[in-house]
């Protein structure tokens, strides 16, 4: 049976795509680097070596724009869980994505959340793309949870909710940034961070039993 390939786009429409990865790229790292307040679109069109006109041909403006980063940043996160490692149990994948979110707050990458209050916020709770990618993160998130929760590998009493919160709100921790400022090394900052939100959400060893009457030992 014979069937129709796609035609191959032109040489304009391969060119207008690679500048609209570049103009992306760099909002994604000017983002991470100034936040949305402070970076200008003039400053994306600079980091791309273009004008702003040619730039607003992809974009309308710094929302749109900022959008399209913060789209592709979850389009990294979910390429991140689909390559991870098919044996890993529930709480080591937990375990690995945690540490790849310290990772790139520590690189000064775009965040995952942005602040609730910050005028991104605002732009993404209108865009569909991004609400459609993060709903599918968490959900497969709250699978790992789930399962690692019927393990008895994290505490069951708290709601996956509040442990799929904990760990993406690492993303934005300003201890990472605290402790580099205090001279200590990366790595050594990944381990601290990753210990102390994953302490208090394990389970715990079962206590042994206290007798309720005076005995040996007890």
């Amino acid at each position: 049976m014979n069937t129709l390939s796609q035609p191959r786009p032109s040489f304009k429409e391969q060119m207008h795509r690679a500048r609209e990865d570049a103009i992306v790229e760099a909002a994604c790292r000017l983002l991470g680097e100034k936040g949305f307040e402070t970076m200008t679109v003039d400053e994306v069109a600079c980091a791309v070596g273009i004008a702003k006109a040619s730039l607003y041909k992809h974009f309308a403006g710094k929302d749109d724009l900022c959008a399209a980063a913060m789209v592709h940043v979850v389009g990294r996160l979910q390429r991140f869980l689909d390559e991870l490692p098919e044996g890993l149990q529930a709480l080591q994948r937990l375990q690995a994505l945690l540490r790849w979110l310290l990772e790139l707050q520590l690189g000064d990458e775009t965040p995952l959340l942005p602040s609730r209050n910050s005028a991104l916020a605002q732009a993404l709770r209108t865009c569909d793309a991004y609400r459609a990618s993060m709903e599918e993160v968490h959900a497969r998130i709250l699978g790992w949870i789930a399962e690692a929760q019927a393990a008895a590998q994290l505490r069951r009493e708290l709601p996956p909710e509040v442990i799929l919160c904990a760990l993406l709100a690492r993303s934005t921790d300003p201890m990472l940034a605290m402790l580099r400022e205090r001279g200590h090394g990366d790595a050594q900052i990944l381990d601290w961070a990753v210990a102390t939100c994953l302490g208090g959400l394990v389970s715990a060893p079962a206590a042994p039993e206290r007798c309720s009457w005076p005995a040996p030992g007890c």
